[in-house]
């Protein structure tokens, strides 16, 4: 399973839709990433493949500073799970990929 790729996000969250853009890149043997919406670009943590799951964190400071855990399944070019800040419930995630 590849996660390489732009992907447009979908986060539904208590204070509304928030559309962010993450890119997954390969280096090495190492995913990197980076995400930005909001005005603002945060580099993704701690991405780990398994499978067709993705996990990763990365934090922000708009709307709220808030730290973020990621965990989605990937089917082809869409994508869908949660985000989870802290102790707040979990917001749904949905994605597609970009066309290269």
């Amino acid at each position: 399973m590849s996660v390489e790729g732009t992907w447009d996000l979908s986060i539904a969250t208590p204070i509304g839709r928030i559309r962010p853009v993450a890119e997954f890149r390969r280096e090495g043997d190492t995913l990197t990433g980076t995400a930005h919406g909001a005005g603002e670009e945060v580099r993704l943590e701690d991405i780990v493949l398994d499978g067709d799951r993705v996990t990763w964190k990365q934090s922000v400071t708009k709307p709220l500073r808030l730290n973020l855990a990621f965990a989605v399944r990937i089917d082809g070019d869409t994508l869908e799970g949660t985000s989870r800040a802290g102790r707040l419930p979990a917001s749904r995630v949905t994605g597609t990929r970009r066309p290269a």
